[in-house]
């Protein structure tokens, strides 16, 4: 493992709801990050927001790390869990508040 693959590691093991994006939660800087954030701050839940326009190592290094080529990414203890289009079905079909609570 690289050393930017251990310090996403250490990031998404570390944290119980890790999302990294274009921009941050308060000023996303792309429709697809926002539209996650959007979902996560409507659900009212603390997580960490990586923006990888700050880091291009993270940027290229979280795509190998998951192995899915776009952000944003969204993990849950440390699970992969997908991106945009993904979290937005789950979220539709009630499946991502559930998995939330289980990370509580």
């Amino acid at each position: 493992m690289t050393d930017i693959q251990q310090k996403i590691d250490d990031l998404v093991n570390s944290n119980k709801i890790t999302l990294f994006m274009k921009g941050s939660k308060d000023f996303p800087m792309c429709g697809f990050s926002a539209r996650v954030a959007t979902i996560l701050n409507q659900l009212d839940i603390d997580y960490l927001d990586i923006n990888v326009l700050e880091d291009g190592d993270i940027r290229e290094g979280v795509k190998e790390y998951a192995n899915w080529p776009t952000i944003p990414q969204l993990y849950i203890n440390g699970e992969f869990i997908g991106g945009c289009d993904i979290v937005v079905e789950m979220f539709q079909a009630g499946e991502l508040q559930e998995q939330i609570e289980k990370a509580a």
